[in-house]
Order: structure tokens, then sequence, then C-alpha cells
């Protein structure tokens, strides 16, 4: 009976030491804890504080969690110092990767770097950073070829007319309204004079010294000019505001210029309250459902393309080529856009989807 007892404890004995080695196998079968792609990804985003970021941070969750990803995602509410502790917990929580949407390019530098040197590979999503960051890439949608490509199709539009316009921008010395801005210049004179797109860089370039060294630009060849610039901070509120004095000082202007869509819905509301009608609304980037719809409505001629959804899908797309594919962080490119588009009546259905 004994023996019978001893042969059962030894059989059952070495099922179990089977089963776990079996089991221990299969909970790491890669080697690296990440056998069944499943990865801990954090977002550090600047602020939620407009409709833009708000979805930027909805699509990169959507995107990440379809792939099994676990997303945390921290708002710094617009402070560099918040932005570093919350990169600081990224790190301290061992993340995958980390997507960030920089408050200042300058100051975040040294988070980025330390999570380099923790084998975190960061990716910047629709803010670009210092040189010095040792960082994957920036994904932005491409502000200058938007304006761009705005300016060109408000060029076909006016022909031989006279341009007269007024521009709302966000901040001065942002980069990528200065690129949104200076966009729609060239375009417009590329347009109207019919010169190569390099000259008309060139050209663009020195209506927007004139307007920052006179407050007005004006190419006369072109029938094209800048009667006054207003600083909008990016909002519907403060780009009524900006809008409100320059209308009443320039009662016969043609078009409203514009590096957002919220700084021109407040020129709208302005132009309504002044009685002024005919004026052309253009902005050279965004992309936000209410543009879209006032664009099929023919009351807003055109918007350049920045959908949030696309940075996120290609930031995505990028990171999955790293975790999941083992592609090198350092191959990449310093910057990676998506493509340029002028949203115009004539298209409009076909970004509509990607509108915020």
């Amino acid at each position: 009976m004994k023996v019978k007892k001893l042969m059962l404890f030894v059989a059952l004995f070495a099922v179990m030491l089977i089963t776990a080695a079996c089991s221990g196998g299969d909970s790491n079968s890669s080697g690296d804890g990440k056998g069944d792609d499943t990865f801990k990804v954090g977002f550090a985003i600047k602020t939620q504080d407009s409709p833009y970021f708000v979805s930027l941070v909805e699509a990169v969750k959507e995107y990440a969690e379809a792939e099994g990803w676990k997303v945390t995602v921290l708002d710094a509410n617009g402070d560099s110092t918040k932005e570093a502790e919350n990169m600081e917990t990224f790190i301290s929580q061992g993340m995958d990767l980390i997507f960030l949407d920089a408050t200042e390019p300058d100051a975040v530098v040294p988070s980025i770097n330390k999570a380099a040197e923790a084998g975190i590979p960061v990716i910047n999503l629709d803010s670009g950073v210092a040189e010095e960051a040792n960082d994957v890439t920036t994904v932005y949608s491409d502000n200058k070829q938007n304006g761009r490509l705005v300016g060109l199709a408000y060029a076909e539009k006016m022909g031989d007319e006279e341009i007269i316009s007024i521009v709302l921008s966000g901040a001065k010395g942002n980069v990528a309204g200065t690129e949104r801005r200076t966009g729609l210049f060239a375009g417009i004179l590329e347009g109207k004079l019919g010169v190569t797109e390099e000259e008309a860089w060139k050209l663009a370039d020195e209506m927007d010294a004139q307007l920052a060294s006179s407050g007005k630009a004006t190419n006369t060849e072109a029938k094209f000019s800048v009667v006054g610039q207003g600083w909008g901070a990016w909002t519907r509120e403060e780009g009524l505001t900006a809008a409100e004095d320059l209308i009443t000082a320039n009662p016969n202007i043609t078009t409203v210029l514009g590096e957002n869509d919220q700084m021109l819905f407040g020129a709208m509301t302005a132009l309504e309250n002044a009685n002024s009608s005919n004026v052309d609304i253009v902005a050279a980037a965004d992309g936000a459902i209410e543009a879209y719809d006032l664009i099929k409505e023919g009351k807003y001629f055109a918007t350049g393309e920045n959908s949030p959804f696309k940075v996120a899908k290609l930031g995505v797309e990028i990171a999955k080529e790293i975790l999941v594919d083992g592609k090198d962080p350092e191959s990449y490119e310093e910057i990676t856009l998506t493509q340029p588009a002028a949203v115009k009546q004539d298209n409009v259905d076909e970004y509509y989807e990607f509108g915020f």
C-alpha cells in the first residue's frame, strides 16, 4: 500500500514539474516579456484646452489600444514643470515608449534625453523640439505646404482681382504659425504671378519681413496686400478681439487670412457685428468639423488639413515599427510629415471624417 502511494506521489510530482516548465516557457516565449506584443505606452500631452488636443489624445488611445497596448495619458496643462514631472513618472514606470506633445521646444530636452538613456523611445506629436533632443522623430502636418496649397487655390479663385487682406496669427515667434502664414503668402504669389514655387517662397519671406517691420505688406504686381496683422492666441475669443479693430480700421478688405480655424470663427463674428459682407475666410491649416460644415455651405473658402487623427495614426505606425518589428529608433528622419491638402468645397467630403 505504501509503495503504491509513493509511486502515485512521484508520478504527480513529475506531472507538476512538466506543467510548470511548460507554463514558464509560454509566458515569455520571446525571451523579453513581450511575446504577446502588449506594451505600456505613455502620452505626455501639453494641454487639452482645445478640440485639436482632445482629439489627438483620443486618437492616440484608439490606435494604440487597437494594437493591444496599454496607454496612460498625463496632461501638463501648459506647464513645462508639470510636463517634466509627467515625463519622470513615465520613465519611473518603465514605459516601453512615450508620445510627447511638448509645451516648449527647449525645456523638454532633458526629459527626452533621460528617457532615451533609460532605453525608452520618444516620438513627438504635433510640436517639434530642439535639435539637442535624442528623440525618434516629430510627426505633424506639413504647415508650409498646407498654407501654400490653400493660397494657390485662393489665387485661382481671385484671378486678376485685388486681394486686400488682414491676417490673424496665433503667437509671436511660433514656428508653425510662421510656416502657415508664409505658406499662404507663397501660394497666393505663386498663383497670381505665375512664378516658380522657389521664387514664391522668397517673395513670401520678403512680405513677411515687411509685415513684421511695419505691420503691413504689399506685392503690387500680384495685387496682393496685407493691411494689418492681429494676434489671436489660436482661440475664437481672442480672434474676435483681434479682428474687430482691424475690420474697423480697414472696412474695404476682401479677405481674412488666418493661421487656424478657431481665430477665423472669431473673425466671422466680428465681420457679422460690423455688417461686413462678401469677405472671404481663408485658413492656412486646421480642419475643424465646424470649418468643414461652413465650407460646404460656401461661407468659408478653405482650410489646410491638420488632422489629429492622421498625426496620431502615423505616430502609432512608427511606434509599432519600433516595438513590434524591432526597427532602429535612430533610423528615422528628424521630421515626419502627413500629406498636405487644401480642403475646399469641391473636395471637403473626402476629408470630412478626419476633421475634429
